[in-house]
């Protein structure tokens, strides 16, 4: 008898126990899918008749003129905030499986005794586990993958002076493999603590704590996964548009770096020039992460993710056997 088939009934015992919870849940992907296609429509059709019009962003005269150019931009105001909305809400999904993995679908069944059941009706341990991981896994992996798709094509259709950049929290970590990688943290580390914390109410909390923690951790220290490229300049910044900018100051002669505010720019000319000279200030750097570092950024914080999950769940497995002996 093949794995496949022999969690077969331990997953179909999963999905009845908590039917409503997953009904619930993939209505409200659906609901959240359906409602970013309707806003991409809404403001591609908007974008299209505001160009299409003689009255360009860059004004004319006419107070109708002016009232549909504020009207265009409250519109993409809007449109904007929905989009961050939504991913800002798959960035925290995984505190929230997290805390779901963590107490009824696993807590409450030791709190509760009713693990006992499954456990004398030929269903081992293992097999019991495995299917608490793989129903959440599989159904999870699969609703935010698609809602990151919508997302991402909900995206293209924002007028220029509102759109995202690509290194920003509600981009970056709603986008696939990133998002995936979190999703299966959130699913193994509830799992882990479930088993390790009993009692449902306190696996919760302690499963969202843990969750978030290593995602802000991760957070703080995205822009070190991989290596910066750095611009020196004599004539000022330069221009690094749609670049991730890590750091930036004053550079001198020695090679050495110092913060901007080390001769602040709003100060007389010649007390400025002083300082420079003091400082031996010979130019200005820049620390930046280019577009094309995207990718890398995103498959080396998914490996990371996907390292910590497995570590999580050889720990929920060795947690069990010596529960159960």
């Amino acid at each position: 008898m093949s794995t496949l088939t022999k969690l077969r009934g331990p997953a179909r015992v999963v999905v009845r126990q908590h039917r409503n919870t997953l009904r619930t849940a993939g209505l409200l992907a659906v609901a959240g899918a359906v409602v970013l296609i309707g806003f991409a429509l809404w403001a591609s059709h908007l974008i299209d008749g505001f160009e299409a019009a003689p009255c360009e962003a860059s004004g004319v005269s006419g107070a109708a003129c002016d009232r549909r150019i504020v009207d265009f931009n409250g519109s993409m105001s809007l449109y904007s905030s929905v989009l961050t909305g939504a991913g800002l809400t798959l960035v925290v999904l995984p505190a929230v499986v997290s805390a779901f993995v963590a107490g009824p679908l696993i807590a409450r069944e030791l709190e509760s005794g009713t693990h006992r059941m499954a456990w004398t009706q030929s269903v081992t341990p293992a097999r019991w586990l495995a299917a608490k991981l793989a129903v959440p896994t599989v159904l999870l992996v699969a609703g935010v993958t698609v809602l990151s798709a919508v997302l991402a094509w909900a995206r293209k259709w924002t007028a220029t002076g509102f759109q995202s950049f690509w290194y920003e929290v509600p981009v970056f970590g709603a986008t696939v493999p990133v998002v995936i990688g979190y999703t299966l943290l959130g699913v193994t580390v509830g799992t882990l603590t479930g088993l390790l914390v009993p009692r449902t109410v306190a696996a919760m909390s302690v499963a969202v704590l843990v969750t978030g923690t290593v995602a802000g951790t991760l957070g703080t220290l995205r822009s070190s996964l991989w290596p910066t490229r750095t611009s020196v300049s004599t004539e000022g910044p330069d221009s690094t548009l749609g670049s991730w900018v890590v750091d930036a100051g004053h550079v001198t002669g020695g090679g050495g770096r110092l913060p901007f505010d080390v001769c602040p720019p709003q100060v007389d000319q010649g007390v400025k020039d002083r300082c420079i000279a003091a400082h031996d200030i010979t130019g200005t750097f820049i620390d930046y992460h280019p577009a094309s570092h995207h990718w890398p950024l995103q498959l080396v914080e998914t490996g990371i993710l996907l390292v910590l999950a497995a570590l999580a769940v050889t720990l929920a497995f060795r947690v069990l056997r010596r529960r159960t002996g």
